[in-house]
């Protein structure tokens, strides 16, 4: 059923509709690797920079690590295609399930 919309019946419109999804799909990856080659050139800038104390760049490349792991996500796993709804309710749950473990361990520990 969700293919029907897809499939005009007509080989041409089809085909040009698909190459029209996959040019603006290359599109997303390209700019998404572009950025991610971006932030691992400012990780490795704000390291190789003396002025900045180890409480400064730890979360800072920390940061920048979950905005690689997001356009990973989003860009390269496809989670921001319809159809993945599952996938990603699975994939947070695990992210809140681990968040919560390292912040009940660390709480622990601390105090």
């Amino acid at each position: 059923m969700a293919n029907s919309q897809l499939n005009s019946g007509n080989p041409r419109v089809d085909i040009e509709y698909r190459r029209k999804k996959s040019a603006e799909e290359m599109r997303h990856h390209v700019v998404s690797f572009a950025l991610m080659i971006f932030l691992t050139l400012i990780a490795f800038a704000a390291v190789a920079i003396k002025g900045f104390s180890a409480w400064f760049i730890v979360p800072f490349i920390l940061l920048l690590a979950v905005v690689q792991v997001i356009f990973q996500l989003y860009y390269f796993m496809h989670m921001n295609h319809k159809g993945h709804e599952a996938p990603s309710m699975f994939l947070y749950s695990g992210v809140l399930v681990g968040a919560v473990t390292i912040l009940a361990f660390s709480t622990i520990i601390w105090w």
